[in-house]
């Protein structure tokens, strides 16, 4: 009899592993079961910090934020972790966003003449 390692269960959504049990709580937001530390071991996991770079997004205390990014940029742009006191949240950035915020038309600058 073998027994092969059983992967953690998990869902797809725009090409991106979700836990298992995570809870939608808007556009590509999700709220996980785990805490922060059970979460960062999971991506981990899913997603090897030697294939899928990480970034600290933010810098304020008591707010921890982390993209991973996804180098083939296929079907999502990378993942951000966000954990304030103890509410956590994944967001999966879709392909075509920008971390950058963009300008509304009204703020762009007149065209000379």
């Amino acid at each position: 009899m073998f027994l092969l390692p059983v992967a953690a269960r998990s869902e797809m959504v725009h090409g991106a592993q979700i836990p298992d049990g995570a809870q939608k709580v808007g556009e590509n937001r999700y709220r996980p079961k785990e805490d922060w530390d059970g979460l960062i071991k999971y991506y981990k996991s899913v997603y090897p910090t030697s294939t899928h770079p990480r970034k600290q997004i933010a810098n304020q205390p008591g707010i921890k934020a982390i993209h991973i990014a996804n180098p083939s940029g296929k079907n999502f742009q990378g993942l951000n972790l966000y954990a304030a006191k103890d509410d956590i949240r994944i967001y999966i950035v879709p392909t075509g966003e920008t971390t950058k915020p963009k300008k509304k038309a009204s703020e762009a600058r007149p065209a000379k003449k």
